[in-house]
């Protein structure tokens, strides 16, 4: 089979707790969120999912048909808490117990796909050669969150990405959140720090907002308003968008229509938590309902 995506990452057990106190345990990650929201679309959709071995229930989660994921060996199994401090979940403190292992080229399965997408968690999830081995096979797209963000002791603390100038020409695609388009570029502007990262090479960038997401090509920007009646499923937020956001592109939809459906499908899910469960009809009925 042909795929149109592969999504990399490691998988991870999450606690989270809400600004009311409630706690909840569940499957997580960035390759958990964006995997649903890409098949969504359409689109064939490959998961490479990096887990302990002992941990293999976590694949149920991914509802799809063996042919199509593959487990990728672990030491550990990521371990995450979230706990978030307001009603809007954009104050969030994160902690890590522990990390899965670094993922290696010989480790991605030899399958036929046009784009491998690095949805991780934490620095160290991607080795800086995987990007250039997985671009002589294909496009790449990556969450910037995985260069950024460094386990230290546990906590969660976010870092320039010292390689970036060197490794942004190999991303296809690329998605930031405002906090980290303005520590990769110094910006707090999102139209200038994205024209920054497509001057560095990145030839697609998107960067996620609670209140819009925006793509920028080099030529023209694009927005589309995040519509959510609750933010319940606050979590995974930016996996979402860009799991059905780089889906659409790749099965050959323009800009404009990919943003709407990667902007309505990801206000369809966080009005649930846990990711994606709905299908493409769910959420064109979504556009025509609070997009029309």
């Amino acid at each position: 089979m042909k795929y149109d995506v592969m999504i990399i990452g490691p998988a991870t057990r999450d606690c989270n707790i809400d600004y009311d106190g409630v706690e909840n345990r569940c499957v997580g990650g960035a390759v958990t969120f964006c995997t649903p929201a890409a098949v969504s679309t359409g689109a064939n959709v490959f998961a490479a999912v990096k887990i302990n071995a002992a941990d293999t229930d976590i694949i149920d989660e991914f509802h799809m048909d063996a042919d199509h994921i593959a487990l990728l060996p672990s030491e550990k199994t990521t371990l995450m808490r979230n706990e978030y401090f307001t009603a809007d979940r954009e104050r969030r403190k994160a902690s890590c117990a522990a990390q899965s292992d670094p993922i290696t080229i010989d480790q991605i399965p030899e399958v036929d796909c046009g784009l491998y997408h690095l949805a991780g968690l934490l620095f160290g999830d991607f080795p800086n050669e995987l990007i250039v081995g997985l671009s002589e096979r294909g496009k790449v797209s990556a969450d910037i969150q995985a260069f950024l963000r460094h386990n230290e002791d546990g906590s969660m603390n976010f870092h320039d990405w010292a390689d970036k100038l060197e490794y942004f020409k190999y991303f296809d695609f690329l998605k930031t959140d405002t906090a980290e388009a303005e520590i990769l570029t110094g910006l707090t502007d999102r139209y200038e720090a994205a024209r920054q990262m497509y001057a560095w090479g990145a030839k697609e960038i998107l960067i996620s907002n609670n209140a819009e997401m925006l793509v920028y090509d080099g030529k023209e920007f694009y927005t589309c308003p995040v519509k959510a009646r609750n933010l319940s499923g606050r979590t995974g937020r930016g996996d979402t968008t860009f799991g059905s956001y780089i889906a659409m592109r790749m099965i050959g939809n323009d800009i404009p229509s990919s943003l709407l459906y990667a902007t309505a499908c990801v206000s369809l899910k966080m009005e649930t938590p846990g990711a994606f469960t709905g299908t493409r009809a769910d959420v064109e009925q979504y556009i025509a309902d609070f997009y029309a």
